[in-house]
């Protein structure tokens, strides 16, 4: 009677180790099909938002692909501390540079060095209370903007940055 149940115990330990790969196989499967689709070649996608309704050629409003926004990350916050009213406080600020075209995002990032003195520039100008509020911190994006573009004139002869955004700003 010991061996028979041996050998049921065996073959459910089978089945078990079966049904598990099976399942494995079939998640892994979706997984990739997923991940094919989700992740899969997006340049079809300009191709056909491209193409208008009057016979597949560009229309009037539509860039070309070297035309489209990119944002340049700056590789670190910039972290500072600015004098206030009553007391000194501590700002940090990630910022990302909104530019078109391939071949500026590489002159971009050859220059991120003479551009990261150029904003630090600017913000070390900046004050506690004017940074409290909204219109402050727009007057240090426009200045911001204003010497990354005149920085970019003197290194390159263009100001091919359109925006200087901050993605991040904490003040303690």
């Amino acid at each position: 009677m010991a061996e028979p149940e041996l050998k049921m115990e065996e073959g459910g330990k089978k089945r078990k180790l079966i049904i598990i790969i099976a399942v494995a196989v079939i998640l892994l499967a979706g997984g990739g099909a997923a991940a094919f689709f989700l992740l899969g070649d997006s340049d079809e996608i300009p191709v056909a938002a491209s193409q208008g309704s009057s016979g597949g050629g560009p229309t009037a409003n539509s860039a070309p692909a070297t035309g489209a926004a990119l944002y340049v990350a700056m590789p670190r916050p910039f972290v500072f501390n600015v004098p206030g009213a009553t007391r000194d406080r501590l700002v940090e600020i990630k910022v990302q540079l909104m530019l078109r075209g391939f071949d500026n995002e590489e002159l971009v990032k050859m220059h991120i060095p003479s551009i990261e003195g150029a904003l630090l520039r600017v913000f070390s100008t900046a004050n506690a209370d004017d940074l409290v509020t909204e219109a402050g911190k727009k007057t240090i994006r426009d200045s911001a903007l204003k010497e990354v573009q005149k920085k970019m004139q003197e290194l390159t002869g263009n100001q091919f940055i359109e925006a200087v955004l901050f993605t991040g700003f904490v003040m303690q």
